[in-house]
């Protein structure tokens, strides 16, 4: 049984809190009773050993219970949260889903069949070695979404060894590689996992201040609105000891702010994808942008200044993309970085890198100095094509000011003449009302 060291350790803490979920507190024993009940269902139902089954639902007492029966099953799960409600249809078909199980809001489930037959050679090569797997969609935030599959065994493996018990706010979303690390980490260490109704900064500060929150996982995107929000100053966050942050590059002005108002929180950078999982990683400081990546069942190593991930829990393939793999097992990553003896800077994505006339400017850069204007609520920088220089600089800002578009450029280029070399400061601004992050709180780079 793949999850039964989870179920001696939720029978060791039974009367601990596992889950706070709408202001009400769900045990281990309520989460293993839970576990049971599903597995009796999926019996009834019939739902066969190995059966693709997409799980629409949000951090739940009987969603968490479903998806570890599942897994129990040798099912293959595949959770969908309301963040991608108008692709669910075509991630359903792309993950060739056998039986669909919603759970609502107020975490009543259906369960539908779709009459979908597997043929897929990943999905029917997990159900010949009897094993549970796990289907991630990307973001999608650079492009069209991918279909990441992971045999569940490899990837629990790295749960099994105990850690740190804490009390850690669901921010990373269900259906996200590092919501489901958050999960998997704080239940095989008996942590107390805290849902909350929206991730808006004032409703998450609350919550740290409500139920003693000591651990917040979430994104540069999401720090840089806590502090436009003004919510760290509003709300006692003393339980707090720990933020790690990921999925984007940190702009080194909101790592220093998050710093000063949060000094004694400690900031660790965290590093994980889709394809091959969260790796075990160290800040050099909380104020500092190196970090060292790696530990068991993780190889890394630059090849003309790109990182490559070998990993024991790396996906088993896409199911709607070609094989990213080297010949040899490496994943490449896609990210550019800086190397100083064991630590590394992430410097971006080789994709999103500006060239202009020849010299590389990586947004991160000029999104850092553009945050520390007065009146910068988000902003978001990109390339585009140009006769002369090949590309110029482009910055989609959302102000928090009545500034007009000419007010706001002659303001920058004096700002920026100062802190930015001339052929990183945007040529082009635009000026816009929505926001320019997705529901995963990251940086929308393609309109």
């Amino acid at each position: 049984m793949h999850i039964e060291f989870l179920r001696e350790r939720f029978s060791e803490s039974s009367d601990a809190d596992a889950l706070v979920w709408r202001e009400q507190s769900f045990s281990y024993r309520h989460i293993l009773d839970e576990i049971d009940n599903w597995v009796r269902i999926l019996d009834e139902e019939q739902i066969a050993k190995g059966s693709v089954v997409s799980i629409e639902a949000d951090f739940s007492p009987r969603a968490i219970a479903l998806m570890l029966a599942l897994v129990e099953h040798n099912c293959v799960v595949v959770p969908l949260s309301s963040s991608v409600a108008n692709q669910i249809p075509e991630f359903r078909e792309i993950a060739q889903v056998e039986a669909v199980i919603s759970v609502s809001a107020d975490d009543v489930p259906v369960i539908t069949r779709t009459g979908v037959h597997v043929d897929h050679p990943v999905l029917l090569g997990l159900k010949e070695v009897a094993h549970p797997g796990l289907i991630l969609f990307s973001s999608g935030s650079t492009g069209k979404s991918k279909a990441a599959v992971h045999d569940f065994v490899p990837m629990l493996e790295k749960y099994k060894v105990p850690r740190h018990s804490l009390r850690t706010i669901t921010f990373l979303l269900f259906d996200h590689i590092g919501g489901v690390n958050t999960l998997l980490y704080n239940l095989s260490n008996a942590g107390c996992v805290i849902t909350v109704p929206d991730r808006k900064p004032e409703t998450v500060c609350a919550t740290i201040e409500r139920y003693g929150v000591e651990l917040l996982p979430t994104s540069p995107t999401f720090l840089n609105l806590l502090l436009v929000s003004g919510a760290l100053e509003k709300y006692k966050l003393d339980s707090l000891k720990m933020v790690t942050y990921g999925t984007e590059v940190m702009p080194e002005s909101t790592l220093a702010r998050i710093h000063e108002i949060l000094p004694n929180v400690k900031l660790l950078q965290t590093y994980g994808l889709s394809e091959v999982g969260i790796l075990r990683s160290k800040s050099k400081s909380s104020d500092s942008l190196w970090v060292k990546v790696g530990g068991e069942g993780f190889e890394t190593r630059i090849v003309d200044g790109m990182l490559e991930i070998k990993a024991k829990s790396a996906m088993l393939g896409y199911l709607n993309a070609p094989s990213p793999f080297t010949e040899d097992g490496w994943f490449k990553t896609g990210d550019a970085v800086e190397v100083d003896g064991e630590y590394i800077r992430i410097l971006g994505r080789k994709s999103e890198i500006i060239n202009v006339g020849g010299e590389k400017v990586y947004p991160a850069e000029v999104e850092s100095t553009l945050q520390t204007m007065d009146g910068v609520v988000e902003v978001v920088v990109s390339g585009q094509s140009h006769p002369l220089t090949g590309n110029i600089v482009v910055a989609r800002v959302k102000l928090g000011t009545d500034e007009n578009l000419p007010q706001f450029r002659k303001r920058m280029r004096e700002f920026c003449s100062e802190r930015l070399a001339r052929f990183k400061i945007p040529q082009k601004v635009e000026l816009v009302d929505q926001s320019l992050h997705g529901e995963r709180f990251k940086k929308m780079r393609k309109l």
